[in-house]
């Protein structure tokens, strides 16, 4: 029986391809067992990051590269583990795709669960799906927004709660189902399904470069799959 995990990843930007990993965390709510680690990305943190999360460089001064926290990572997560996170596969899946590929790991056959994408298809009320106003709609108690466990832990506690008494396996299920449902993340046509934006819009999306993008990965295949550009 796989593992079901949550995890959060801190980051010195929000590209993949260039920016990395500061801190590392993870939850196992069923044997309450926790993962969090600072790591030293080799290049300094910005002005901005430092306000958002409260880390600063002197804090990561000494602390491990992601090589040892990632052989860390897999050794907590085991071979068959479920990773939830929130905005997974636009950002926490990519960055760690990156980071293991960057210093040679091989990243195990993990399956991954986006909170984000379920909050978006299941809760279509909300004005936002952002995890703070999620916690505020869940009446979950405030914490240190932006540190990887402090969001974990509240993650956990907003998902658990969304999904009632859903296993995750059939969660993992009912996002999976119905594909053509899937709508547009982002742009001028934000919201609707991909089947109802305009070809001519995808078309320049693909031309621009916006789809080679590593946060649009499954956006471009989801398009190519609809026949709406080629691969």
């Amino acid at each position: 029986m796989p593992t079901f995990l949550y995890y959060d990843t801190e980051t010195t930007g929000l590209k993949s391809d260039k920016d990395r990993i500061f801190e590392l965390a993870a939850f196992d709510p069923v044997q309450n067992r926790t993962f969090c680690e600072l790591i030293h990305p080799g290049v300094p943190l910005s002005a901005e990051t430092t306000a958002l999360c409260g880390v600063t460089d002197a804090m990561l001064e000494g602390k491990p590269n992601f090589t040892e926290v990632g052989k860390a990572f897999i050794e907590f997560c085991g071979p068959d583990a479920i990773l939830i996170a929130h905005n997974n596969e636009r950002f926490d899946k990519l960055f760690l795709e990156a980071e293991f590929a960057r210093c040679g790991l091989t990243l195990p056959s993990w399956r991954y669960l986006d909170t984000l994408k379920w909050s978006r298809k299941y809760r279509p009320d909300l004005p936002s799906h952002a995890l703070q106003n999620l916690r505020e709609v869940y009446g979950i108690p405030a914490n240190q927004a932006h540190r990887a466990l402090d969001d974990v832990i509240v993650l956990h506690q907003i998902f658990s709660t969304m999904i009632d008494d859903l296993s995750i396996e059939m969660v993992l299920k009912l996002l999976e189902d119905n594909p053509d449902s899937q709508r547009m993340p982002f742009g001028k046509f934000q919201g609707r399904l991909l089947t109802e934006v305009p070809v001519s819009y995808v078309k320049w999306l693909s031309e621009s470069g916006a789809l080679s993008k590593p946060e649009n990965k499954s956006l471009k295949e989801a398009f190519i799959k609809h026949k709406m550009i080629t691969p």
